[in-house]
């Protein structure tokens, strides 16, 4: 009997139960309430079930992002081989290149003045740079934590591995895609706040039509301007007009449908899951993570503010042609920012249609948000 009581102690004190944290406890509730918000409210589904399934898995069982060295048997948790990946930068590349393949860059072409507003949604990034170093992040640091202001978690993550900071890269991409998929909920006050409703109500001209040899040249002429200019942004940039060649092209189907389906939803999960499985209560539960979630929310909102502005200006510049909402767009959240500029502009008229109008700012964010990354690999010398 003795033996049976204690076998059957050992296994129970095998269980979680034994074994977890108040902070684990708390990371599961978390990871619930992005189960919820993903599937309840659809805040990104794609992105917040396997970050927060992946945070929840680790929370009960912490060795499933085990490094190798760390285990009697040497091999490694599942996830810590995902997150390897990540750390290297090959998924974040790889989604680029089926964001790319996904993407219309018409709007952008038809209206170049978008990549103004682009950039000047970039304003997050510089703000939330100097307000890191301020609160004692070092540079790199406050770097790959500014980037959250794009509301690009790819990107995010690119930057925070090249830049050696592998410690703050789950919080940093939780917060980014956390940012991203409330986009709904944090831009339309700061957009409604900033602009008047006269200023909503514009309705903007038709864009002209863009011809195929236009998007066909678009990615390459990107590429070489951009790349010649950053070298250090080839992989992000290069990866995105890759896959928008794919598309363009027109004689690659079987590429543009790999790189926009299969493969993209493959890179997702393996992505979404480790950088879940990197938000343990002992990784996430610090005063850095906590700064690192407010500055992300402040590059945010003053990523929106800059869109909005110019946006006004580009408004009062134009006679009143400009509606200042596609501004906001500039984030590249593509395409809910983009959305979100048309359901401001369609509450204060019905009849406004400003989508295809938002997604030139939209798409010219991606590329500006992997330009300021750039900037900062070039500035660290990596």
């Amino acid at each position: 009997m003795s033996y049976v009581g204690e076998t059957l102690s050992n296994l129970l004190h095998q269980t979680a139960f034994f074994n977890l944290t108040p902070g684990n406890y708390l990371m599961i509730v978390v990871a619930c309430v992005f189960l919820y918000l993903a599937i309840a409210k659809g805040f990104e589904p794609l992105l917040l079930v396997p970050i927060a399934f992946g945070m929840l898995l680790v929370n009960i069982y912490p060795d499933i992002i085990a490094d190798p060295s760390k285990m009697s048997n040497g091999v490694g948790g599942l996830f810590h081989y995902f997150y390897i990946l990540d750390e290297w930068s090959i998924l974040p590349s790889l989604i680029f290149m089926g964001v790319g393949a996904m993407t219309d860059f018409g709007p952008l072409i038809a209206n170049p003045i978008s990549f103004l507003l682009g950039a000047a949604a970039q304003l997050g990034i510089y703000v939330a740079y100097f307000l890191a170093i301020f609160l004692g992040f070092n540079g790199k640091a406050a770097a790959a934590i500014s980037i959250i202001g794009g509301a690009d978690g790819p990107t995010s993550i690119f930057l925070a591995g090249k830049l050696g900071q592998s410690t703050l890269m789950g919080p940093i991409a939780v917060a980014a895609y956390s940012y991203m998929s409330l986009v709904p909920i944090i831009q339309p006050p700061i957009m409604k706040a900033f602009t008047t409703e006269k200023e909503r109500k514009i309705k903007m001209d038709q864009l002209r039509e863009v011809s195929k040899l236009e998007k066909i040249l678009f990615p390459i002429v990107i590429t070489i301007v951009v790349c010649m200019i950053l070298p250090t942004t080839a992989p992000l940039v290069g990866m995105l007009m890759l896959g928008n060649l794919f598309r363009e092209s027109g004689v690659v189907k079987q590429l543009t449908e790999t790189a926009s389906n299969a493969m993209m939803y493959i890179v997702v999960i393996l992505l979404g899951t480790s950088v879940g499985a990197s938000t343990s209560a002992e990784a996430f539960l610090n005063v850095a993570t906590l700064k690192i979630v407010v500055l992300g929310l402040m590059a945010f909102a003053f990523g929106t503010f800059g869109g909005v502005m110019l946006g006004k200006l580009m408004c009062k510049l134009s006679g009143g042609k400009i509606n200042p909402l596609i501004g906001s767009a500039g984030v590249s959240a593509v395409p809910m920012a983009a959305r979100v500029s048309q359901k401001v502009g369609a509450e204060a008229d019905p009849t406004n249609f400003l989508l295809m109008h938002a997604m030139g700012p939209n798409v010219a964010g991606v590329i500006g948000t992997a330009v300021a990354a750039g900037t900062f690999m070039a500035i660290f010398g990596v």
